[in-house]
């Protein structure tokens, strides 16, 4: 058995609790990092980040975890989905409390970084789309 080291104080109860599943999860494989990243399509220093909690695992890594280690994916797939949206964006760093007038609503974290995504992949696409526009009806010069 593996001895962790301790998860990160500033992340989130439900990432907190997913990473634990997933450490006893691997545990129980009786695979090393090593092993572990030959079965699945993650490397060996994306399951340290995974299995720190300094690294959100992606859903497809729980679901490659719990195939290689022959568990429900339905329970881990659950648990996946309460700590997704309060995973904190980018490493795990302890940050001073976020001052929030009285009766405004916080948003969740990574929030905004998610909207300027999809806002920018939006606008790719329109351009996209225009430039197809455009070439299509460019009259060609055979003749």
């Amino acid at each position: 058995m593996t001895r962790w080291r301790p998860l990160p104080d500033s992340l989130p109860r439900e990432a907190r609790h997913l990473v634990e599943q997933l450490r006893r999860l691997k545990d129980r494989t009786d695979l090393s990092l090593a092993e572990l990243a030959r079965r699945t399509a993650y490397s060996k220093s994306s399951w340290q980040r995974y299995l720190s909690g300094a690294k959100q695992p992606p859903r497809g890594a729980v679901e490659a975890l719990c195939r290689v280690a022959g568990a429900d994916q339905a329970r881990l797939l659950a648990l996946w989905d309460l700590a997704a949206p309060v995973w904190p964006y980018g490493s795990v760093v302890a940050v001073a409390p976020e001052v929030v007038p009285e009766g405004a609503v916080s948003a969740a974290p990574g929030l905004e970084y998610r909207r300027w995504r999809t806002a920018a992949l939006a606008a790719f696409a329109v351009i996209v789309l225009l430039v197809a526009g455009v070439l299509w009806a460019w009259p060609s010069r055979g003749g």
